[in-house]
């Protein structure tokens, strides 16, 4: 600037330089990332959110952040804020929602706190989605120990336009006017992107005020008057307030544009709260709020749709040639910045950390000496493990939690939450979307490379057995500390793996979020690379569940028997520990899954088809009895050979998945397989009977293991 700032430029700074806000210590990393693809309208980093091509002139939109700190100290109103800060993001860019997902951590469950911090996060978010209008239709939830104190709270959103409606963000155009609508700007909120780049601590315990509270009524009549506006061409730019609120909106604008942006807060700006100063009107991120850029001719038929649908609008500067962000309040000059000084791309500042492998990762990984057979064998009796399985949190039924949202408004679900993906029909169109959001941060915490692969493929298998092709991922990067060399050598693994599974499936990343600082009092969390999966099927009607469907029908493998007991569910439940190395993707044979599960959905040979994954393969057996209308047993005799029994029920892979054939459908399966080099083993047929019996090892009750399945997570 050549010369000191005053106090509200460095308020500015300080915000728009945050880890939050800036990305500097993610930044290079993520540029190495694939994000091109022939179905891209909307590059990562280009835009509130990404934005790809499915046919027919329409386009879905969508994207996942997060908002761990502010759920942490106010579960209700950070989870709340979280959708409705996702849901701006979607609809700024032209597209109405027509879905929300999530994907959630925490710490043990029988703590009261963390019972606490649940309840209200699941409440904050069926709150806002369900007053909104938009279905929560998918997600996931884990506990593991390394969350307690600092939960994962990341929000996903999803919308549909047509192509001639995509908004930008870009201001241009000197002269044209720059009009905030929306909401009035309150002091809550404020440096609410500098608290979520810092750690938690009691001292910032003190910082609630930087939790926001959002309205979804309110947000609802944005999402109408904003549509309304971009449909009638009207809009030159328009940009969602959301961290770092009218800061971060009119720096990124005039960046993005390489144009300047002239502000005024006097007595025109319409405040909520009286006797605001200019910094807290710059720094405030009172929710429910957008900049509009509006040519002169056009600003009135603006306003007068912000108060057809009773919301503020004032204009409140105009854009400039000189590439500055300037701020005035009474005529008086408060701030003169280069906008391209203050956002990514621009001169705000890229660092490249240290990073140490983990001293303890090679102990943790091959040190475990449960994994020995002596030591494993029939320690427990399988069909006890099995029921501690299904009532493990990570494992057991979501119901509780999913019940609370309302997954059937705008009458679009076509597969409801408790399946493998959520699939979402686009009205007046034979064609639907599928979604997933995974990610395994047990996995990631012992090898952070084969983690972030696993968290890919494993959203990619979920989404190909709806009978969707995986198309492109929004991503939420959830980490501890970057300044600690362990936390960013498990940040720059993940990258990697993420890079690789991506290039491999072609699914490029869209955008998403980084969020650094998660840690407690003890260490980091887990390292959590959580992976919003979108697939699109040309039908429907095909769309493929995971549950049995008629008796008789035949249960196959697709993929190997062997597993491995490393870094799995079952180490962590029966033996306490969380040792060995996770799976390891072949990315290749995971790619030919993905197309083989493709054509046999959309050829109508196979009837069901499920995803094995955490637990095994007896617990996705055991699942795939869970069909809501009526529960089905199963009956199994297939050769274990040498194998440990504990291995081959409980242990965990990449690239397999259970399907069920009518059995004169069988041999084609096995024949279209075998095509694709994927082996396929025959595993047992589907019964009416409410039997479960697994090569005779484990006899039990269907409907018990159903029990014990559904009831084990209570809100």
């Amino acid at each position: 600037m050549g010369r000191e700032p005053n106090l509200v430029e460095l308020g500015i700074f300080s915000v728009m330089w945050s880890e939050h806000a800036s990305y500097k210590n993610s930044i290079k990393l993520l540029k190495t990332l694939p994000r091109d693809g022939e179905m891209m309208l909307a590059k990562a980093g280009d835009e509130n959110a990404g934005v790809v091509d499915i046919g027919d002139g329409l386009a879905i939109s969508f994207k996942i952040e997060s908002h761990n700190h502010p759920s942490a100290l106010e579960p209700y109103h950070g989870a709340a804020t979280g959708v409705g800060g996702i849901l701006r993001d979607i609809f700024t860019m032209g597209a109405r929602p027509i879905a929300a997902l999530n994907s959630l951590r925490f710490g043990n469950p029988e703590n009261p706190q963390v019972k606490h911090l649940l309840a209200e996060v699941v409440h904050g978010i069926a709150d806002y989605g369900n007053c909104f209008g938009v279905p929560t239709v998918g997600g996931e939830i884990y506990f593991e120990d390394s969350y307690e104190g600092n939960p994962l709270v990341n929000a996903m959103a999803i919308g549909l336009l047509e192509h001639k409606d995509l908004a930008k963000s870009a201001a241009s155009g000197v002269g044209n006017a720059v009009i905030i609508v929306g909401a009035k700007t309150g002091r809550d909120g404020i440096h609410g992107a500098t608290f979520a780049s810092i750690e938690l601590s009691d001292e910032s315990e003190e910082k609630r005020t930087a939790v926001q509270v959002g309205d979804p009524f309110y947000e609802k009549l944005l999402l109408e008057a904003t549509l309304e506006i971009i449909k009638a061409g009207l809009v030159v730019g328009i940009q969602d307030m959301g961290a770092a609120g009218l800061t971060c909106s009119s720096s990124e604008m005039a960046g993005k544009g390489e144009v300047g942006i002239e502000i005024g807060c006097g007595q025109k700006f319409r405040s909520g709260e009286s006797g605001m100063s200019t910094y807290e009107i710059m720094l405030s991120e009172s929710q429910e709020r957008m900049l509009v850029i509006v040519r002169p001719e056009n600003i009135d038929k603006v306003l007068a749709v912000f108060h057809k649908w009773d919301l503020d609008s004032v204009v409140i500067g105009k854009v400039t040639d000189d590439k500055k962000l300037r701020v005035f309040n009474a005529g008086v000059l408060e701030a003169e910045i280069p906008a391209d000084s203050l956002i990514l791309g621009g001169k705000a500042p890229v660092y490249t950390r240290e990073t140490r492998r983990p001293a303890d990762l090679d102990e943790l990984q091959g040190g475990c000496d449960i994994l020995s057979q002596s030591n494993v064998k029939m320690t427990v009796p399988l069909y006890e493990v099995l029921t501690k399985l299904l009532a493990s949190p990570n494992i057991a039924s979501k119901r509780a939690v999913f019940e609370q949202y309302d997954h059937m408004v705008q009458i679009g679900t076509t597969i409801e939450p408790g399946s493998d993906a959520a699939v979402i029909r686009i009205a007046g169109t034979d064609k639907a979307i599928a979604a997933a959001t995974d990610c395994n941060g047990r996995y990631c915490y012992l090898d952070p490379y084969e983690g972030a692969k696993t968290a890919v493929a494993e959203a990619a298998r979920n989404v190909a057995c709806s009978g969707a092709k995986p198309m492109a991922i929004t991503n939420c990067l959830n980490f501890g500390n970057p300044y600690k060399p362990e936390v960013y050598y498990g940040f720059s693994e993940c990258i990697r793996g993420m890079g690789d599974a991506c290039r491999a499936f072609g699914t490029p990343v869209t955008g998403g979020n980084v969020s650094f600082y998660n840690e407690n009092p003890e260490a980091a969390i887990y390292p959590t690379p959580v992976i919003g999966m979108l697939g699109v099927m040309e039908d429907f009607r095909k769309a493929t569940t995971q549950f049995f469907k008629a008796d008789g029908d035949r249960v196959l493998l697709l993929g190997s028997l062997e597993a491995g007991l490393g870094a799995t569910e079952y180490l962590k439940v029966i033996h306490g520990k969380v040792c060995g190395r996770p799976p390891v993707i072949d990315l290749k044979l995971e790619k030919s899954l993905q197309e083989l599960l493709y054509e046999l959905i959309h050829s109508g040979i196979i009837k069901s088809a499920h995803d094995v994954s955490d637990g095994g393969l007896a617990i996705a057996l055991a699942e795939s009895c869970f069909n809501p209308a009526r529960r089905f047993g199963f009956t199994g005799q297939f050769n274990l050979g040498s194998m440990l029994k504990e291995a081959v029920y409980f242990g965990e892979a990449g690239g397999r998945v259970i399907v069920s054939a009518a059995e004169a459908d069988q041999t084609r399966v096995i024949e279209m397989a075998e095509a694709k080099g994927i082996p396929c083993l025959e595993l047992g047929m589907v019964t009416s009977r409410q039997v479960f019996d697994l090569n005779k090892d484990i006899e039990c009750c269907s409907e018990e293991l159903y029990r014990v399945y559904n009831h084990a997570i209570k809100l």
